[in-house]
């Protein structure tokens, strides 16, 4: 122990016991030794409270006031004409938020269809037009056939009766030259007269026989004419100009008909036209112009737009929460999960609810969920759960509140505590902040938001409190320690 003090130290030096004052007993270890004990008893303790209850606790103040949101996007590109949307505003279902017009749109399409519709309209009247004259000229020919086979059938009639009177007056003759060689055979079998006067009149009695069969075949063609005219057939030589008639008829009224089936394919392609023009003008109409209604009831969240700017098809123009469909998602550790199952009831601090029930318990989410929603999920931390909370009716309503980032409208957004009924471990954080307002209770600290001069004041204690005190304020210390804690050192 004595080689430790070789640095000019010398034990004679020493006053005798007798004139040295009393030994004090060394206290700075001690303290020393205390103080390390007890930061050490802090921090443990500070590490147990932060860790282990987060894992068991019952209770969560990591819980937000959350609402289904409805963005309203702009259904064209154009320019905000007028804004009707104000942040924290109520909203009724079809209510005109916003107007967007755009005065620049792309016509060319617009005037391709009208100019395809003119020429195909224009190409319908001339085939319209085309068709009715052949209609027309087919019923010209129509009434000179019908005039000429009048004219022809009246024509054959009297034919046909010349025709039979030959017939008849041939049959008569016959019949006088048939007499008259049946008399001369009787005297040519009597003797009475020579075989030679007979041929003359048999060959007149062929001759009238033939004559008779010559009228009776022209009296038949005649007759088969008149009944081929009765049936539109036109065969023989009268009957040449009536045939040409006839044939030209059947022309004109083929293209007649093609004529109309021109005109019913041209008025499709019109009304096809017509129909495309129609749509265009529409999308045209709506592009032009449009109104941004609300699809529901509720509060505006937030307004992304204002009047003047130039926004794109699918920008949003503001966001409407549904205060009516609020919820609470709170975050829990997921050893709390079985103990969280759908159907538990909770407390709820804040907000205006008092308590709630669990309606399902998320193991995570997304940011496509979160954009479903007016504030996002708080995040959790590994091993950690969502668990999301349908408050029952709130016994008092919240004092209004202007919206903004921290606050939304109807308290979506507010942080609130969740307990679990018949819970046993509390929030840590929830505990210290409770402290905090006993102690700040007890010192009659006022909560509230303090005015400018109680701010300084505190300010200027604050600062008292922080600077180091003058040297005349601290005690006087024992010069004589040092020696005293050398001379216990050494022994």
């Amino acid at each position: 122990m004595t080689d430790r003090f070789d640095d000019g130290f010398k034990p004679a030096a020493v006053p005798p016991p007798a004139a040295q004052p009393r030994a004090v007993r060394p206290r700075h270890p001690v303290i020393l030794r205390a103080s390390a004990i007890g930061v050490a008893g802090i921090l443990s303790a500070l590490m147990l409270t932060a860790v282990v209850p987060p894992i068991v606790a019952d209770q969560s103040d990591r819980a937000v006031v959350d609402a289904p949101v409805m963005l309203l996007t702009s259904p064209i590109a154009g320019q905000v004409e007028a804004l009707a949307a104000r942040p924290g505003g109520e909203v009724r279902s079809g209510d005109r938020l916003a107007e967007i017009t755009n005065p620049r749109l792309d016509r060319a399409t617009l005037i391709s269809l009208q100019e395809k519709a003119g020429d195909a309209r224009q190409r319908l009247d001339a085939t319209r037009a085309k068709r009715e004259s052949d209609v027309a000229y087919v019923a010209s020919l129509d009434r000179e056939i019908a005039s000429q086979a009048g004219q022809l059938k009246a024509q054959l009639q009297s034919q046909i009766e010349e025709l039979r009177a030959r017939v008849a007056q041939s049959n008569a003759m016959s019949s006088e030259k048939r007499a008259i060689v049946d008399r001369q055979n009787r005297m040519v079998a009597r003797d009475a007269a020579s075989s030679e006067m007979l041929k003359p009149t048999e060959q007149q009695y062929a001759a009238a026989l033939h004559d008779t069969d010559a009228q009776t075949a022209k009296l038949n063609q005649k007759l088969a004419q008149l009944k081929a005219l009765d049936a539109g057939i036109y065969v023989g030589e009268d009957l040449v100009a009536l045939n040409m008639l006839g044939q030209k008829r059947r022309d004109i009224d083929l293209d007649a008909r093609r004529m109309e089936i021109e005109e019913k394919q041209q008025s499709a392609m019109l009304d096809d036209l017509e129909g495309l023009l129609k749509s265009e003008s529409a999308r045209l109409a709506r592009l032009a112009a449009a109104d941004v209604l609300s699809p529901g009831s509720g509060k505006v969240l937030a307004v992304g737009a204002e009047t003047g700017r130039q926004v794109s098809a699918g920008d949003t123009i503001a966001s409407v929460v549904d205060c009516d469909k609020r919820f609470v998602v709170a975050i829990f550790s997921y050893r709390q999960g079985e103990s969280m199952k759908p159907g538990t009831k909770v407390r709820i601090e804040g907000g205006g609810y008092h308590s709630g029930t669990v309606s399902a318990v998320l193991p995570k989410t997304s940011d496509k969920v979160d954009e479903r929603f007016a504030v996002p999920f708080p995040q959790t931390e590994r091993r950690e759960l969502y668990v999301m909370i349908a408050p029952d009716a709130a016994s008092e309503t919240p004092a209004a509140q202007p919206a903004s980032a921290a606050t939304p409208a109807c308290t979506v957004g507010q942080w609130v505590t969740v307990t679990r009924d018949n819970g046993i471990v509390p929030s840590m954080s929830v505990t210290w902040r409770r402290l905090g307002h006993l102690v700040a209770s007890l010192t009659n600290f006022d909560p509230a938001e303090p005015d400018a001069a109680t701010r300084k004041e505190g300010v200027a204690k604050l600062d008292s409190a922080l600077r180091s005190q003058p040297a005349a304020a601290l005690p006087e210390l024992d010069e004589h320690w040092l020696p005293a804690a050398r001379a216990v050192s050494a022994q």
